[in-house]
């Protein structure tokens, strides 16, 4: 008899790997969706939780987000990610956590390719590749694919971001536009400063204000309350922040016309999709906009391509995301629904 083992995220994961190690301290989860289309690739991220069982839905849901982002992609990788608790907020991982991450990675024998995410950095990569070789997002040689994948993360929800526009504004420019940016860490604030040289009206915020205020400053943008920022009247609100903001009681609320972003997992339940649908909310798949860091690192760890090659595939994003809106407005269906069902056929899970 199948079961969900008492997690609504389970999806017929491969498997769910949960690592500790008492000489250091670690605490870890590495969750593997699929390998179907190649060995489970996603980042591994640092972050307290309230409980292990949060943190294991959090390794669930990012995981099977992997595997549907490196599938539309058309990336040779299957899904997964690491998860490693913080004892508290903003506690900081130490090396011995680090290299004892490393040997867990390597443990399961590159099934599970690992990456920087929330918490973690290049450097931290670089300590837990001495433990592994199957990690990616390591420092390159200039024009070489891989290195940190912040900054391609952004350009890839940039240009996403513009197809949106276009799709749900019907502007051609982004000159004007107002957009909401929750989140100015490395991808948010990337894309801030890409749409402000395109003559973006930009709000920000963040969850470390000053930050945000900084940023703002910059870029002759407006700071606001991280709270409040979703609910401004704006034409395109873009979470680049924690993921589950898209919920039953915050749709309603909702200011703008469209939801672009960089953020993982979005949507808190698959039924939200549709609450933005009846809302008349143009969505961009978080899997589809964001996947231009996943090229990167995984091209790096593949060995295939360069930092051209790396380009060329993060410019196809808007391709992917106009299929997506495309058969949407064909079958009716959310567009986070149907993300998932061709995400789904490319795994063969469809």
């Amino acid at each position: 008899m199948l079961t969900d083992w008492g997690f609504p995220d389970f999806d017929d994961h491969e498997g769910v790997h949960l690592f500790s190690d008492r000489a250091s301290g670690l605490s870890a989860i590495i969750a593997i969706h699929s390998s179907a289309l190649g060995p489970a690739a996603g980042g591994v991220r640092f972050w307290h939780y309230a409980d292990h069982r949060a943190a294991i839905t959090d390794a669930l849901r990012l995981s099977r987000g992997m595997s549907y982002k490196n599938a539309m992609a058309n990336l040779p990788m299957g899904g997964g990610k690491g998860v490693v608790l913080a004892d508290r907020p903003g506690s900081e991982i130490t090396t011995a956590q680090l290299e004892a991450f490393g040997r867990a990675v390597e443990s399961l024998g590159g099934r599970y390719v690992t990456a920087e995410d929330v918490g973690m950095s290049e450097a931290r990569m670089k300590v837990v590749a001495t433990q592994t070789r199957h990690v990616s997002g390591l420092p390159v040689a200039a024009g070489s694919a891989g290195g940190d994948p912040g900054p391609v993360t952004a350009r890839g929800v940039y240009l996403g971001v513009k197809a949106a526009a276009k799709r749900g504004l019907g502007a051609d420019s982004m000159a004007g536009v107002r957009v909401a940016i929750q989140g100015v860490g490395s991808v948010g604030g990337g894309l801030a400063r890409l749409l402000a040289a395109d003559g973006a009206k930009l709000v920000l915020a963040d969850v470390n204000a000053e930050r945000a205020k900084a940023l703002a400053s910059e870029l002759g943008a407006e700071a606001v309350d991280a709270g409040a920022i979703a609910t401004l009247d704006t034409d395109i609100f873009s979470p680049n922040a924690l993921g589950a903001i898209l919920t039953e009681t915050s749709i309603p609320a909702l200011g703008c016309k469209v939801v672009a972003g960089g953020a993982n997992n979005q949507l808190a339940t698959r039924a939200d999709g549709k609450r933005l649908q009846e809302r008349g909310i143009l969505y961009a798949p978080d899997y589809v906009i964001n996947a231009g860091g996943i090229i990167n690192v995984g091209l790096e760890y593949l060995g295939q391509g360069d930092r051209a090659e790396v380009d060329a595939r993060v410019n196809r994003i808007p391709d992917r995301l106009i299929e997506v809106w495309d058969e949407s407005d064909r079958t009716g269906d959310p567009q986070s629904d149907v993300a998932d069902r061709i995400a789904q056929r490319l795994i063969g899970r469809g």
